[in-house]
């Protein structure tokens, strides 16, 4: 090898850096908890809950608190155990301090403290004392009250007994450090819904919230207050999932039992609705990806249904079998296990690898279904006539689909007088405008870069696809237009490799039918084409309100309060245009506006919490008006832009 010449940098031993105790941890925050940001913040409050809710699993904890006080300082406090005192034989040193200042210590690694645990792959509460420039435990245990304050990871003093306590349980008081987040901002819903589901996983839990954040400055003002505590765990779960959605069933389907040593609990409805909601945890741990669990779960669903099914004659010998599809159409189902070691797949837990919490799952679920159908006779022929309708419109849906694939095929996906596509073939650089109506779609044609953009316009309102099934959706010639623009197909045969423009653009009106449009599209990308939005390629596009001019100089603003600020910063004569939609501009004033990838503003989109978007969408564009009404009354007073 040719010799080089790097005379002045050493690589011996005295190189090799061992980071001690936590300091992993402060140097590297985002391998532990994914993120500075406010997800990671979020983390914090969530690992030391984990060991509160593990003590509530194990049989100990009846209660839980979690208070924000002022300054976003965070106390969580349980009835648990306490977290033992005594000196630990390999460290020499308190179990409590060990275990708030040592990564991978704590009962959950061995023995028989903890038979079940959600925070058995997670970083633990001495991550949370790492990352906060002050944090202090309180123990109480063996009627004796001990307690120790650590700064950044590191403890200030030994363990102290400092007096005598009743009620056993631990509270962990912590500050996170504002040299590792970038904003620390405890939000509230967020907090709220994560402790709503962990009181729904836990059942017979206790969990209360407090928040005294804003309380100095209001003398008098009581701190806000949240409590949960739900004797039917999953089963009230099941009602809260689909609120006021009316269902097929009278009664949900329920089981809970062991198995194998495996905790199993599950739970579903049919609703009237087509889309299916499947909620999977292990250990409290939500698994978006699902995991051994679930198919489990869906394989005793279609077997058992297709058993009853063909026992009861629903199903002809020349019938073919329901599928999986067919049964989870208008499925609201959740299924919760605890089991001794968990594989979970990945570093966010996304999916659990265990083979046998599928076999364990199938068998138990299989059992208590078959008695649920027997048991329940008109229940079993309502949602039997349910999956029996969904298996006709899976037939008609792959005619349709089979369609409009071949129409793709043999149009070469150009659809004259309607795709004015791009010349790049590159998806990473091409970008697809969804515009409204001929007239902006005209602009948008003469005002694009064709090397990279794309224009498809739309005339009228799409269908709204909350109402309607796949198969009915197919024969709406805007929509048939749009998936074949898309390159991806659709339903099962959907590929993301296969998405022709990396960014797809929403861009409509600013006006009432403009957002209408813009919803109805948005309900269609969110039910049909989720990958798309969680792969971030969708976008709205952002066009001005009003273009201000005064002399030659001239400005395009977005809100009247911008409008109010460009005009008072103008000063004297002032002419303003407003724009009412998109056809209004000329093809160089929409480039310059809304399209130039250099000056225009687009708004990505991006789902936070699938369970509340989606009883958002079943709330704003389903069948059941008296949930849209509650809603529009809830919120009138909070509209900002009312066209009337």
């Amino acid at each position: 090898m040719a010799e080089k010449n790097n005379n002045n940098v050493s690589y011996s031993a005295k190189d090799i850096y061992v980071l001690e105790g936590l300091e992993p941890v402060r140097k590297r925050p985002g391998m532990y908890i994914g993120s500075t940001g406010l997800d990671g913040l979020h983390h914090l409050i969530w690992e030391v809950v984990d060991n509160s809710i593990d003590e509530a699993m194990a049989g100990y904890a009846r209660n839980i608190k979690v208070e924000v006080m002022e300054n976003n300082r965070v106390a969580i406090t349980d009835d648990g155990r306490g977290i033992p005192v005594d000196i630990h034989k390999q460290t020499k040193r308190s179990a409590l301090e060990t275990v708030l200042t040592t990564l991978h210590a704590g009962g959950k690694f061995g023995g028989e403290s903890y038979k079940v645990s959600g925070g058995l792959h997670g970083v633990g509460v001495s991550v949370v004392c790492a990352l906060s420039k002050w944090m202090k435990a309180e123990v109480c245990r063996d009627g004796g009250l001990y307690v120790q304050e650590y700064e950044r990871g590191k403890p200030k003093s030994k363990v102290k007994k400092i007096g005598a306590c009743k009620i056993q349980g631990t509270k962990i008081i912590f500050d996170p450090d504002p040299e590792i987040f970038q904003k620390i901002d405890f939000d509230r819903k967020r907090v709220l819904d994560h402790l709503r589901q962990q009181a729904y996983l836990t059942k017979g839990v206790r969990i209360e919230f407090i928040d005294e954040r804003g309380l100095s400055a209001k003398a008098g003002k009581e701190p806000f207050y949240y409590g949960f505590y739900f004797e039917g765990g999953l089963n009230s779960f099941i009602k809260y999932l689909i609120g006021e959605t009316p269902t097929v069933q009278d009664e949900a389907f329920y089981v809970h039992k062991n198995a194998d040593g495996i905790d199993i609990e599950a739970t579903f409805i049919y609703t009237s609705e087509y889309e299916n909601k499947e909620l999977s945890f292990a250990n409290n741990i939500y698994t978006p990806d699902g995991g051994m669990h679930l198919t489990g779960f869906r394989s005793a669903l279609t077997r058992s249904l297709n058993d009853y099914a063909r026992k009861e004659g629903y199903l002809k010998e020349a019938d073919e079998n329901l599928t999986g599809d067919d049964v989870r159409e208008g499925l609201t189902a959740a299924i919760s296990i605890k089991i001794r070691e968990p594989q979970f797949e990945g570093q966010t837990k996304a999916r659990l690898g265990n083979p046998e919490a599928r076999t364990a799952v199938e068998a138990v679920v299989n059992e208590a279904l078959k008695e649920f159908l027997e048991k329940h006779g008109g229940e079993a022929r309502k949602i039997i006539e349910k999956n029996l309708l969904a298996a006709k419109a899976r037939a008609a849906a792959k005619a349709a689909k089979e369609t409009v694939l071949r129409k793709g095929a043999f149009e070469g996906l150009t659809l004259p007088g309607k795709l004015a596509d791009c010349s790049s073939r590159h998806p990473e650089e091409s970008e697809l405008f969804i515009v409204e109506g001929d007239s902006a779609g005209g602009s948008a044609k003469q005002g694009r870069d064709r090397h990279i953009q794309a224009i498809l316009p739309l005339k009228g309102k799409i269908l709204n696809v909350e109402k309607a099934r796949i198969d009915k959706m197919l024969l709406n010639k805007e929509i048939r237009s749009l998936v074949i623009a898309l390159g991806t197909a659709i339903a099962e045969n959907f590929d993301i490799e296969k998405l022709r423009y990396h960014k797809i653009i929403l861009m409509t009106d600013a006006d009432v039918d403009g957002a209408h449009i813009r919803t109805l599209l948005l309900t269609l990308f969110y039910r049909y084409f989720p990958k798309i939005i969680e792969n971030g390629h969708l976008y709205i596009a952002q066009p001005p309100l009003y273009r201000i001019q005064k002399g030659k100089e001239f400005k395009y603003v977005y809100g009247d309060k911008e409008k109010d600020q460009t005009v008072k910063a103008f000063g004297g004569e002032v002419s303003i245009q407003r724009y009412k939609g998109l056809g209004e501009m000329n093809p160089s004033q929409l480039w310059e506006t809304t399209m130039d990838p250099a000056t225009r503003l687009l708004h990505q989109v991006n789902v936070e919490d699938a369970v509340a978007t989606d009883k958002l969408f079943d709330i704003l564009m389903g069948e059941v008006v008296e949930p849209r009404k509650n809603f529009i009354q809830a919120h009138a007073t909070a509209v900002k832009n009312l066209d009337i």
